[in-house]
């Protein structure tokens, strides 16, 4: 055990505990634990979103995949940010204007059936968790790296500290550990990226033609066609990584802790920018990673190049710069699983509990004591699921977690806010069209039966999951009610920014 990873891993810990215990005494009504009362302001929930959204699959993961694999490496990256484009123009605000705790929420003022209510409880739980596997899992990688426990006892280290943060200081802790999470990461990596340059004497050209010359893919390093044999490959993940973000649960949360739509749109926003500079850096530091490192280093220490980042920052910087940037990834690890948690226990308690079972009948004190309960339980079972983990691919994981919510969650949301004769039929049709294909697909991929030459499957299920919601419409023949009229009307004009006079 480095007694230097040890200090940081300390200092991170003790952080966050400092910040939860700060916000549970800010969490006392249900409003605070789920929304923090709608108080932070568009920047702030910015960098939380930003905060939320970098995982340590991204920031470990993205340098080692251009460091590898040049360009098809870094489009991940840029369709992680044009991602948040999409969000910014069609989603975000809509969901500021109509939720009040969750994802549910929004879907139930257009369609108020409490079948719809369960089904999209149902869908965020299952996509929260199955989100949260891979980051648990490479938590367990990298805390057995850090402290040299086995990756049992780091998987369950991670996930009890995660669940701590979310039963004690609810949305109010989530979002400062993401917000200080953010800074934590964009100073890091932005470090990391001027010790490098600082390495190579601000050569830049130098270091492209390194980069070049270690790579075996030589002066095609920056074309693309390494990673990905098949084209079709190449656009289904592309599609899948710009709209699965506009269905995740977690990140559709963070719109309703502003208090208008104006703060939305500053929130998605700052998000893009800072996520477009971590993703710039990035891409800096896989090139610098390959130019300097080497091919064989890479290969010989982790073909999966998910230890990229801490190779670099040990040639360039030593321990003390290796122990900074594994203290961001954990940051990071911690900042997103608690996300996730509080994502999946919202659906949990607000809408099964308290909607569907209680029928409403619940009071804060019980409401407040079922959330909590449900994080425990929701904790528990990531937690048993990510141990019998170890082996699997994250990468696959995450992508397979962004397909299901771009095939499910994102049709239903656009079809939901913009085509006035959608209906209930249409809504269910949707959602069960896109979450099945989704996973069939998967299954007969490549990373399963092997029937289908694809690992991602949402250049198919994407378009049938319209097809369903188009199908059930349509067969439903149902007309538009006031209560569509009156729903759409809220969608696009947001009372609290018009005047009582207009």
């Amino acid at each position: 055990m480095n007694v230097t990873y040890l200090v940081f891993f300390a200092i991170i810990l003790i952080g966050t505990l400092v910040i939860t215990h700060w916000a549970a005494a800010r969490s006392r009504t249900t409003h605070q634990f789920y929304v923090v009362s709608g108080s932070l302001t568009g920047f702030q929930n910015g960098l939380a979103i930003a905060g939320d959204y970098i995982s340590s699959a991204s920031f470990l993961g993205i340098t080692g995949l251009i460091a590898f694999y040049g360009y098809d490496g870094f489009l991940y990256a840029t369709g992680f940010l044009i991602s948040y484009v999409v969000l910014l123009l069609w989603v975000a605000e809509p969901v500021q204007r109509l939720g009040t705790y969750s994802v549910a929420d929004v879907v139930y003022e257009r369609f108020p059936k409490r079948g719809i209510r369960v089904m999209v409880a149902i869908s965020s739980i299952l996509i929260s968790i199955l989100y949260m596997i891979p980051q648990l899992v490479a938590s367990g990688l990298l805390v057995r790296l850090l402290l040299g426990v086995d990756y049992t006892a780091s998987v369950w280290i991670i996930g009890i500290l995660m669940t701590l943060y979310v039963v004690s200081g609810g949305m109010v802790a989530t979002s400062w550990v993401q917000i200080i999470k953010t800074v934590l990461l964009m100073g890091g990596t932005l470090l990391v990226v001027l010790i490098l340059l600082s390495w190579v004497n601000w050569d830049i050209p130098q270091l492209i033609h390194d980069a070049k010359t270690q790579s075996p893919h030589g002066e095609s390093f920056f074309y693309p066609g390494h990673l990905f044999d098949h084209s079709m490959e190449k656009a289904s993940l592309t599609l899948s990584l710009i709209l699965g973000t506009s269905g995740l649960p977690h990140i559709l949360l963070r719109f309703l802790t502003v208090k208008n739509a104006k703060e939305a749109r500053m929130s998605a926003m700052s998000a893009t920018w800072g996520i477009g500079l971590f993703y710039l850096m990035a891409l800096v530091l896989g090139v610098g990673t390959i130019a300097i490192v080497g091919w064989d280093s890479l290969v010989s220490s982790d073909p999966s190049g998910n230890l990229a980042a801490l190779l670099l920052a040990e040639v360039v910087g030593g321990d003390f710069l290796v122990a900074f940037v594994m203290a961001v990834a954990f940051a990071t690890i911690i900042a997103v699983v608690t996300g996730l948690i509080f994502a999946a226990t919202s659906a949990f308690s607000y809408d099964l509990y308290h909607h569907i079972w209680k029928r409403e009948q619940t009071g804060e004190k019980e409401l407040l004591l079922v959330a909590r309960s449900g994080a425990v339980a929701i904790g528990l079972i990531s937690i048993i699921l990510s141990i019998g983990m170890e082996g699997v691919n994250v990468a696959f994981l995450v992508s397979m977690t962004f397909a299901i919510a771009a095939s499910s969650m994102f049709p239903l949301l656009i079809l939901t806010f913009y085509w006035k004769r959608f209906n209930i039929i249409g809504a269910y049709s949707t959602l069960l069209t896109g979450f099945v294909a989704a996973i069939l697909f998967i299954f007969l991929g490549t990373e399963g039966a092997g029937i289908l030459p694809l690992s991602n499957p949402a250049i198919f299920s994407v378009p049938l999951g319209f097809l369903g919601g188009l199908i059930g419409t349509l067969w439903a023949k149902q007309k538009p009610s006031y209560n569509d009229e009156s729903f759409m009307l809220r969608v696009h004009i947001d009372k609290q920014e018009v005047s009582p006079h207009d």
